[in-house]
Order: C-alpha cells, then sequence, then structure tokens
C-alpha cells in the first residue's frame, strides 16, 4: 500500500472511530448514564423514595436487555444502518423529553425508551464500527469507540454543573442534555453512514471477528470444555451487571449524604467518567500480556474494591477512588467479556452476544431496584454495595475456570 493509501486508509478508519465515539456519548454517556447525577435533583423536585428512583432506573436497564436482545437479531447491512438512524433519534428524543415529564409512570415509560434506543446505537453501533475499521486494518481503534462511554459521563456531568451554577432546574438540564445529543447526533451519522464506500462498506467478516481479533487469539476449546466456560462466563457476566449498576446508579446519590457534598457529588461522577475514557484500551493491553481470563479476575476485584469504598466511603476522596475504579473497569470488562465469549464459540458468536446481554441485562435490570429497597431499610448504601461486591466476588471465583491463563 502506498504512503497516500496508507494516510486515507488511517484518515478513514479514525473518522469511523470518531463517530463511534459521538455516538457512544449521546446513547450511553448521556443517554444512559445522565440519570445517575441528576437523579438527586429529580428526586427532589418529583418527591420519589429512593426505591421508586431504583424502579426508575430499573426500567431504563429492562428497556436496554429488551433492545439489545432485538437489535442481535437484525443482520442484514441495511436495516442495520436503518435502525441505528432510528435508535440514535429515539435517544435524542427521549433524553430530550425529560424536560416534560413529571409523573413516575412517564419517567418508567421515557427510561425504558431510552434503555432500547441505547441497546440499538450499542449493538448495531459497534457491528457497524467494528466491520468498517476490520476494512481499514485498524481493529483496535475500537477503543476509541468505547471511549465515548466515559467521555459522555464527563461532559454530562460538567454541563449540569454549569447549569446549575447558572440556576437552572433540573428539568432544563434535561433540554440541555437533548440539545447536545442533537449537537453530536449529526456529525456522527455523517461521518459513518454518510458515505458507506469511503469506509469500507459491509465486508463479509462481521464485528463479531473484528472484536474478538482486537484482543488476541485463543486455541479453540473442544465442545464440552467451550460449553462449560461459555456458561461460567455468562453466569459472571450477570453477576458483573448486578455489582456495577448498583454503585453507577446511586453513586451521585451516596455523595449527597456526605458533608461535604457539594464537593462531593461532582467529583465522584467525574472521577468515574475520567477513568472509564482509557478503560477499553488499559484491559486490552492487560489481556494482551496476562490473557482474557486473567484480566476478568483482575478487573472484577478491582471494582469489587471500588463498590464497597463508595458504599462505605465517608468522604469525598473515598468515594471519587471508589468512582474511578468503578468507571476504570466496568467498561473494559464489558468490551473485553464479550470478546471472550466470542472466542468460545465463533461459529456461535451473534447468539453468544445474545445471551451474554441478556445475562449482564437482567443482573442490571435486578440491581437498581434492590438497591433502592435496601438502602431504603438500612438507611444507607452500605449494604446494597456490599451485595454487589459479594456478587462480584462469585464472578471472580467462576472466571477461575481450569485451563483459562
Amino acid at each position: 500500500m502506498t504512503s497516500s493509501k496508507q494516510g486515507t486508509a488511517t484518515g478513514g478508519a479514525t473518522q469511523v472511530a470518531l463517530a463511534g465515539m459521538l455516538l457512544m456519548i449521546v446513547a450511553m454517556g448521556i443517554g444512559r448514564f445522565a440519570y445517575t447525577p441528576l437523579l438527586p435533583g429529580l428526586r427532589e423536585a418529583l418527591g420519589w423514595s429512593l426505591a421508586q428512583a431504583g424502579d426508575v432506573a430499573s426500567a431504563n436497564y429492562f428497556g436496554y436487555v429488551a433492545g439489545a436482545l432485538v437489535a442481535a437479531t437484525i443482520a442484514s447491512w441495511p436495516l442495520q444502518r436503518r435502525w441505528l438512524v432510528v435508535g440514535t433519534l429515539a435517544s435524542v428524543a427521549t433524553t430530550g423529553a425529560g424536560v416534560a415529564v413529571a409523573s413516575g409512570y412517564g419517567w418508567l415509560a421515557l427510561r425504558a425508551g431510552s434503555g432500547v434506543a441505547s441497546a440499538f446505537i450499542l449493538v448495531l453501533g459497534t457491528a457497524i464500527v467494528t466491520r468498517r475499521l476490520l476494512a481499514f486494518g485498524r481493529p483496535g481503534l475500537v477503543a476509541l469507540h468505547f471511549a465515548g462511554v466515559g467521555i459522555g459521563i464527563l461532559f454530562t456531568v460538567l454541563l449540569i454543573e454549569l447549569a446549575r451554577i447558572a440556576g437552572l432546574s433540573v428539568f432544563a438540564q434535561w433540554a440541555m442534555l437533548g440539545i447536545a445529543c442533537v449537537v453530536f447526533t449529526i456529525p456522527a451519522l455523517v461521518l459513518l453512514l454518510g458515505r458507506p464506500g469511503a469506509a469500507g462498506g459491509a465486508p463479509a467478516v462481521g464485528a463479531a471477528a473484528a472484536v474478538a481479533g482486537s484482543s488476541g487469539a485463543s486455541r479453540a476449546e473442544a465442545p464440552l470444555a467451550a460449553g462449560r466456560l461459555l456458561g461460567r462466563l455468562i453466569a459472571a457476566y450477570g453477576l458483573f451487571g448486578f455489582g456495577y449498576v448498583v454503585t453507577a446508579t446511586f453513586i451521585v446519590e451516596m455523595a449527597r449524604g456526605l458533608p461535604d457534598a457539594r464537593i462531593a457529588e461532582p467529583l465522584a461522577w467525574i472521577a468515574v467518567g475520567l477513568c472509564a475514557i482509557p478503560s477499553t484500551a488499559f484491559w486490552q493491553w492487560v489481556a494482551a500480556r496476562l490473557g482474557t481470563w486473567r484480566a476478568l479476575r483482575i478487573a472484577f476485584a478491582t471494582e469489587a474494591v471500588g463498590v464497597l469504598l463508595a458504599g462505605y466511603g465517608t468522604g469525598a476522596i473515598a468515594l471519587a477512588v471508589g468512582g474511578g475504579l468503578l468507571g476504570g473497569t466496568f467498561v473494559g470488562i464489558t468490551a473485553i467479556g464479550l470478546a471472550a465469549g466470542r472466542r468460545i464459540a465463533p461459529a456461535s458468536a451473534d447468539r453468544v452476544i445474545g445471551w451474554m446481554t441478556a445475562a449482564f441485562g437482567l443482573g442490571q435490570w435486578i440491581g437498581p431496584a434492590v438497591a433502592g429497597r435496601l438502602a431504603e431499610a438500612s438507611g444507607g448504601f452500605g449494604l446494597p454495595s456490599l451485595v454487589a461486591a459479594s456478587l462480584l466476588a462469585i464472578g471472580f471465583l467462576l472466571l477461575r475456570a481450569k485451563g483459562q491463563a
């Protein structure tokens, strides 16, 4: 390949990865996780209990797993493009609509719809991005795509803090986030879908192979051994869904109960976002050197420590460190965990994605509702954090599968 062609390929791959990053900002950093820093304000404005707040969060995760399972069945390239646009527009709409919803049932419906939309963007957007990056010979740039989660979290908390300083209500803050989503969406869709041929079109090799290839090779397992490994991985992935989501949903609410709450609230969520940005690239690096399963075990253990720090911390620093450990692991676990599943059963990669997504979504769906009730019953977030960390510890043990590094 000539230097000019190499430059074109490098630039094209970077554009695709940047487009994916913008979509992840819209769908995940804002659409999915903006609820966390806005939750204390919503509770004050609408008079919600912790249990009600947890139920609304669970509705979002229920929508996510339902949307992900449907999106995983869309294999046609034209349909993927079409439904990615639909999902993106729905994500923008459900975020901006927060300005006009005041009833509890309305928020349940709104957050469920947002979950469906974010799942379509995550599943279909990742499929399209990884296909095109593989066509360019740059699958490792998928880490830039996933960095959008952390960038979106960081952007969200900064925008919310500016809005609070300006004296805007929590509903006006939702409106601002909706406008931001529009600003990010337009260039994302133009860069990713505007000129299919320029980005490599739809090559025969699917997204599953692209992501799996970016995380290193692994020997094929015998069918029986593969089934056992996959069962352990899926179970651990479901426990991870519960284990991370308690802190991811309530960390800003945890901060509100501290003496230095005004500092602790933004600091905790900033720490999550900053550490989430390099998370996928970092854990891919760890997996390449130590093996995927060993990397997953380390990440599970690290996240459990972060969850306990956040739940039992008595100051802004402890909460920020806990949030940083959470942010630095949950996106990376998601990415390398899916890659591990694909490598165990490459011939059934799409079904593996569906099974893992269902397990992960079930954990996320149950987690906030249970945590909200445990927090109300115990008078704090120590007990739900202990439950979450214990489930991560069980996941750690499940990942100690015989024959895995």
